[in-house]
């Protein structure tokens, strides 16, 4: 997988959201100023071509579906993300937002009581 340009997110978002649509879907749904069919459509395209895409014909008329899931493409952006700017240290990122955003003990204590435990669920259920 590779990371989207902003303008194939853009697109990407509206697909996730459509789960399916036609070119004019999209640009119903992007913002002003519209841009053109014709760049929406190669924007699509790209997005066919790395494998974010795929496609149902209607003659000359195509109906567009992710391929690749919103959770799966998050999943792997915030690992690069993490990756690139924090070493892969979830740590260091916590350690980053609570200095930037002056988070005090007590609030990430809070925080990480609300952390879904994913993980514990399956190792009990697979005990």
């Amino acid at each position: 997988m590779r990371e989207l340009t902003r303008a194939e997110e853009e697109v990407m978002q509206i697909l996730w959201k459509l789960n399916k649509g036609f070119v004019k879907d999209i640009i119903e749904l992007l913002p002003e100023p519209k841009p053109a069919y014709n760049t929406v459509s190669t924007i699509v395209r790209i997005l066919e071509t790395k494998g974010f895409v795929g496609h149902n014909a209607y003659g000359k008329t195509h109906e567009y579906y992710p391929l690749i899931s919103k959770t799966d493409y998050t999943r792997f952006y915030f690992k690069n993300f993490l990756k690139g700017y924090f070493g892969g240290s979830f740590a260091g990122l916590v350690s980053f937002f609570a200095k930037e955003e002056d988070v005090d003990l007590k609030e990430l204590e809070e925080l990480l009581k609300n952390v879904p435990k994913e993980d514990s669920d399956e190792d009990s259920s697979n005990a």
